[in-house]
């Protein structure tokens, strides 16, 4: 990564992805927007048990959604299940466990929900993992690229008839701002090559996040894609992959809600939905994906060729 691109970055944070950059930015929303009512629509939310999952999860069981929580671990997403439910009164919140790093599994979980459910107006794409040291699956992948881009890609895709299926459909992707550092490469998709650097791999799954719904949203053109960055938020996560930044910037970092907030207007706001589909959001406003002269700009035939190669990896691991 390019010193230039690092200090861009870092003075854009400081300025745009703080709790104070979020105060300043929420006099300009219009409070209305997150007045829809959502009784009957049905929200499914990956890594639900903590954090920006937790929070989005929160404010729509408020609103009356249904919510379906895509989980890893069962004691923590039963209780959060159980937080949600006393706060908000609202029963209708479901617990699936689920490793989004065991690649035959978000296949056989997607099909299945397919089977059981009728319908899933929303599905909110928030579960990641940043790994300190390079570790493969059962079937000899990445967990972390596994995490966050394939798990995403085969999830999101088994379940596109559903949510074709089903009133005002949405897809949303949480990413992170860190990808604004990184071009994307398809050419190490494992990271089998150089130096493992677990948060400069994150940032490039971030990336490949972004182009991936870009794409997404260019083939099914009957759901409304976005993806999003939060902000820089105190989460569990941060402060377990990224100790010394989570100790320098902690006075300085969102509350869960605050990073929640442009998930949950891009998950039930009208307003979300009349802009374009497949665009990257920050603060509830579409946002560019590049920092100025950071040479971070791909190729029409790169971004094809990461969908291609997600979509070949995906057969792979499909259950026949």
């Amino acid at each position: 990564m390019s010193l230039y691109r690092n200090s861009a970055w870092f003075v854009k944070g400081v300025t745009e992805f703080t709790r104070s950059a979020f105060l300043s930015a929420s006099k300009m929303f219009v409070e209305k927007d997150l007045e829809a009512s959502v009784a009957g629509r049905v929200f499914m939310i990956t890594g639900a048990n903590s954090g920006i999952g937790k929070a989005t999860a929160m404010a729509i069981a408020k609103k009356g959604g249904t919510i379906h929580m895509v989980c890893r671990n069962k004691d923590k997403a039963e209780e959060a299940r159980a937080d949600i439910v006393k706060e908000t009164g609202n029963k209708e919140v479901f617990v699936h466990i689920l490793d989004m790093s065991e690649t035959k599994k978000v296949w056989e979980f997607a099909e299945a929900f397919k089977r059981k459910y009728k319908a899933l107006n929303v599905l909110i794409n928030n579960a990641g993992s940043i790994m300190s040291q390079r570790d493969v699956n059962a079937e000899g992948l990445e967990k972390s690229f596994a995490t966050n881009v394939l798990g995403v890609y085969i999830l999101t895709k088994s379940l596109v008839p559903l949510l074709e299926k089903s009133a005002d459909p949405r897809v949303i992707t949480v990413s992170s701002g860190g990808m604004l550092v990184q071009k994307l490469r398809t050419g190490n998709l494992q990271s089998e090559r150089g130096r493992y650097d677990g948060t400069m791999v994150y940032a490039q799954h971030k990336r490949q996040q972004v182009v991936m719904t870009e794409q997404l949203a260019k083939t099914h053109t009957n759901i409304h894609f976005s993806v999003m960055h939060p902000g820089w938020v105190d989460t569990p996560a941060v402060a377990n992959a990224m100790p010394d930044f989570h100790r320098s910037m902690k006075d300085s970092l969102r509350a869960p809600e605050q990073g929640a907030d442009t998930v949950v207007w891009l998950a039930i706001s009208e307003a979300a939905t009349t802009n374009p589909s497949g665009h990257f959001y920050q603060d509830r406003k579409m946002v560019s994906t590049h920092l100025p002269l950071a040479w971070t700009r791909s190729s029409p035939l790169e971004e094809q060729k990461l969908s291609s190669l997600l979509e070949d990896l995906a057969k792979t691991f499909q259950p026949h």
